[in-house]
């Protein structure tokens, strides 16, 4: 998800997209809300995950970074393809991709700090300091030496370009779906920063001092999903794995973290766009979501401008919802396995 088509307005697109895209004014209000924190079950612990397996069969594993466990699932065979989802989405949101990829690609899905079953956040999210995650990521999995195609859905585009533009070397390819935009955000000051994480600190204190996550956690995760899709199709997470994920106090908290620190990420990008150019031979594909039949609306134009100012491939991906790895899985996996210019 991410910061910026909200459900309740306050974003560019649609009222029924509440994972952000990129937030118009000030921070998003619609994705964090109901994500409340709710008792956590302690630290994350490295190793595999008890109970099982995940999708196709492969169990789920931790590695540390940063001092944080983060969950990391790893199937299939071939060059390897990185998936990232949006502000407060889990590695099972892209389990309708995975099937298309793995006979083609070594596919690898984690959880940032605070997401899905990673540890809790340590500190606020940077656009460097996401790039650097995703390739000691790699590190600890024995890929460092691959060049990878990197995906970055919403918030996690962000990501994925300053991935790109500060690893030109490990980077195959890029695909941005329905990626957040900002062409003018600015850092805020220190001080500023420094206020964001305490409010949202406090935020995630005061929700789960009422309760808030085990009562309301899955239930807000699953109506927001639907308000995130085509046709307000339901969420198919499996529901054992939403109320383990979206009950906890770390899931609300990495959310609340991400939302407060949205425009200090995307000014970040700005900044290493001006510095780290992508090489001319990359391939980049943008999808998008258009909030119109004809694509002239807002959202779709900041997308094309998005393509214009990367060079990249631009395919609009009608019937389909913010959350189009659900709804069109077959356009991010075409995106991957057919970049453009081969």
């Amino acid at each position: 998800m991410a910061p910026g088509r909200t459900a309740a307005g306050g974003g560019p697109g649609r009222a029924r997209r509440p994972f952000v895209r990129g937030p118009a004014r000030g921070p998003v209000r619609g994705p964090v809300r109901g994500f409340a924190r709710g008792p956590g079950r302690g630290p994350v612990r490295e190793g595999p995950v008890s109970g099982g397996a995940v999708s196709g069969g492969t169990a789920s594993r931790f590695v540390r970074v940063g001092g944080v466990p983060h969950h990391v699932v790893v199937e299939g065979s071939g060059p390897v393809c990185v998936l990232s989802a949006g502000l407060a989405l889990s590695w099972f949101d892209w389990d309708p991709v995975v099937p298309l990829l793995a006979p083609h690609r070594t596919v690898v899905r984690f959880d940032r700090p605070g997401h899905g079953l990673s540890g809790p956040a340590r500190t606020a999210p940077t656009a460097r300091g996401e790039a650097h995650r995703i390739a000691a990521l790699l590190d600890a999995l024995g890929r460092g030496g691959e060049r990878v195609t990197v995906v970055g859905h919403s918030l996690a585009g962000l990501h994925a370009e300053a991935f790109a533009r500060l690893h030109p070397g490990r980077t195959a390819a890029l695909v941005l779906a329905d990626a957040s935009v900002e062409a003018d955000a600015r850092p805020p000051g220190p001080r500023a920063a420094a206020l964001r994480t305490a409010a949202a600190r406090a935020t995630g204190a005061l929700l789960t001092a009422a309760g808030l996550p085990a009562a309301l956690g899955p239930h807000a995760r699953r109506a927001l999903v639907r308000l995130s899709r085509a046709g307000y199709a339901p969420d198919p997470a499996d529901p054992a794995r939403v109320r383990r994920c979206y009950r906890t106090r770390r899931v609300v908290d990495g959310a609340l973290l991400e939302n407060a620190h949205y425009r200090t990420v995307a000014a970040g990008l700005l900044a290493l766009r001006a510095r780290h150019p992508l090489p001319g031979a990359l391939p980049v594909t943008v999808l998008a979501a258009p909030d119109s039949p004809d694509g002239t609306d807002r959202w779709t134009a900041r997308q094309r401008a998005l393509a214009a100012a990367l060079g990249a491939r631009l395919r609009l991906v009608p019937g389909a919802g913010h959350l189009l790895m659900l709804d069109r899985p077959g356009a991010v996996a075409e995106a991957v396995l057919r970049p453009p210019g081969r």
